[in-house]
């Protein structure tokens, strides 16, 4: 149980918050029953609500007892439904929010549901909507039309419904009121919004139905979902974690659901994580296929085919979740969470080289074909004209993994060409790509000669961050799992690693990081054990495994970074970090068996 404060006015701490989605959009709720983030309609749209990034003009919605209260909360099993029992002196009152989805699908509009139920005693519980700037862009302004109440902000419309008792000030930018609530009652407060389109309002008693709706909908989900491996909760709340970052209408994957939540109490390090990574919905894809879930392996693939086939320069580093987006970076008048900024919308790395790209693209097909599917005829062509390319440009440098500014010959890209040219052959050897698998495989053998001879350290006796140089990069770890290298070097590099880097069961991405004011990645931590798993030390990474998975927050979510003492640091929930999770489970079941 957790004691909750009235919220500071810089707002909740990272780890504080749960997320919600409806496959269109996510929203953040801290555990005062605060909603601190939500972009409408979609997960990359402009924050409606952002309290978390501006805590003054940001906007809100508060669902909290007015006295003091300690709060319990979780997600409903199987779901991404999340239950809230507050707790005061005088009773406790339980608060279950959904992003409703509908018969088939998603809602053609954003409906945020808040059933109140008393549980004991009587709670006088503050609420309001409060909608803010959008990053200092629009003004927000309220209306009431035959007794209901709306609130405008640009082109989105927001119904507010379910409570009758509100403060009636109709020049205020919100609505809001104090409502009490004893045990055995039960009430709903509904938000619903659309974006350049007429506003539904529905009734009280279809929305109830519509949360009990949700709740089924992610528990049938759940029932499609096949693992019965060490770690099931963890895993299966991070599969459930990934489906909230999937963008339903195209099929694209966020790396996360917000912008420009620090990685350092310095700043600078703000990025935007809305949009698709190849890289992550490379490993994505191939974790939700041994999951056996076929709609979303087919829909996120078939997105990234388009996207890639679609780019003339491509494959890049990432993509827009509707369109391919020139990401421009564009930076906001606005404080940042807890007054780091800057806030900025958008991602520099779109348009850099990061030669990895061609491993996670190539991997993602060979995963694909290898689940029993069949390439079409572009793609096959696809693979063979990727490979041949990846043959020609793998001695580049490139801004590699952590999207450095600086071009070098970065280690892990190199073995990403690697992994590309093996992946290229393995799909030529299923009949399912085209062109010349012998040259392939001799380039192949010339990568991994120059690697040994030029990214190896016997100084330090691992392989470093670049060619020629003495220093670390966690991102090699990967390439245990492609089958780059599972013996004595990665083993002496692990162990280098975890001096150099480690901070207890913590990495730190590459040599520099903490200088700079980063604190250690939680993926990289995952790696660690994927790769310790690899090399045979099938008990360390066990342990460290177990050590991991204890470190989520009380809902079992992962931001980008985390300190030692838990506080969370970076986006959030990061696909990065839950996938890395998924994959050393699945990686040290594997070669458990």
């Amino acid at each position: 149980m957790t004691t909750s404060e009235t919220p500071s006015a810089e707002g909740a701490a990272i780890e504080d918050h749960a997320a919600l989605g409806d496959g269109r959009t996510v929203a953040l709720i801290d555990r005062s029953g605060t909603v601190d983030w939500l972009p409408i309609p979609s997960l990359d749209s402009p924050p409606v609500f952002a309290t978390l990034l501006d805590s003054q003009r940001g906007g809100r919605m508060v669902l909290r007892p007015v006295a003091d209260f300690t709060t319990r909360r979780r997600y409903l099993p199987g779901t991404n439904v999340l239950e809230t029992t507050f707790t005061t002196a005088n009773g406790a009152v339980r608060v279950t929010d959904a992003l409703v989805t509908g018969v088939a699908g998603r809602l053609p509009w954003l409906e945020l549901a808040r059933r109140i139920e008393g549980v004991s005693g009587t709670v006088v519980m503050d609420w309001s909507v409060e909608p803010g700037t959008v990053l200092g862009t629009s003004s927000p302004w309220a209306q009431h039309i035959d007794g209901s109440r709306i609130l405008r902000i640009g082109t989105v419309n927001i119904g507010v419904t379910g409570l009758a008792d509100a403060e009636e000030d109709a020049d205020a930018p919100r609505f809001g009121g104090r409502i009490r609530v004893a045990e055995g009652s039960r009430r709903t407060l509904t938000v619903v919004a659309t974006d350049d389109e007429p506003l539904h309002l529905p009734q009280p008693d279809n929305v109830d139905i519509g949360i009990d709706r949700t709740v089924g909908n992610w528990e049938l989900w759940s029932r499609t979902f096949s693992y019965d491996g060490p770690w099931a909760d963890a895993v299966q709340r991070s599969a459930l974690a990934l489906k909230l970052l999937l963008y339903a209408p195209t099929g694209a994957i966020a790396a996360a659901a917000t912008t420009s939540l620090p990685e350092t109490p310095r700043g600078g390090k703000n990025w935007d994580y809305r949009f698709a990574w190849v890289r992550d919905t490379a490993y994505t894809l191939r974790s939700l296929a041994r999951f056996g879930l076929r709609e979303e392996t087919h829909a996120a693939i078939s997105w990234l085919l388009r996207a890639v086939k679609g780019d003339p320069g491509g494959p890049r580093v990432l993509y827009g979740l509707r369109d391919a987006s020139s990401a421009e970076p564009q930076t906001h008048d606005v404080p940042g969470w807890h007054g780091i900024g800057p806030v900025v919308t958008g991602n520099r790395a779109a348009g850099q080289l990061q030669l990895g790209v061609y491993g996670d693209l190539l991997s993602v097909a060979l995963a694909y074909a290898s689940a029993g599917n069949v390439l079409d005829v572009p793609t096959r062509r696809l693979v063979s004209d990727v490979a041949d390319h990846v043959c020609d440009v793998w001695r580049q440098p490139d801004s590699g993994m952590w999207e450095l500014t600086e071009l070098r010959h970065h280690t892990s890209s190199k073995m990403g060409c690697w992994q590309a040219l093996q992946a290229a052959q393995q799909l030529a050897a299923l009949g399912q790509a085209d062109g010349n698998p012998a040259r392939w495989r001799r380039e192949a053998d010339f990568i991994h000669d120059w690697v040994d001879e030029h990214c190896w350290s016997e100084r330090l006796g691992a392989y470093t961050t670049v060619a020629g140089e003495d220093e670390l990069d966690v991102s090699v770890l990967l390439h245990a799992p492609s089958g780059f290298d599972r013996g004595e070097r990665m083993r002496s590099t692990i162990d280098a690693l975890r001096r150099e880097l480690g901070s207890g069961p913590l990495l730190y991405r590459f040599t520099g990081a903490e200088a700079e004011g980063e604190r250690p990645f939680v993926a990289c931590s995952f790696w660690l054990a994927s790769a310790l798993a690899c090399i045979g030390d099938i008990p360390a990474a066990t342990e460290l495994m177990d050590d991991l998975v204890a470190r989520a927050n009380d809902v079992g979510l992962y931001a980008e970074m985390m300190g030692g003492d838990g506080t969370f640091w970076g986006n959030f929930p990061q696909a990065l970090s839950h996938l890395g999770l998924i994959d050393a489970a699945l990686t040290i079941a594997d070669l458990r068996r």
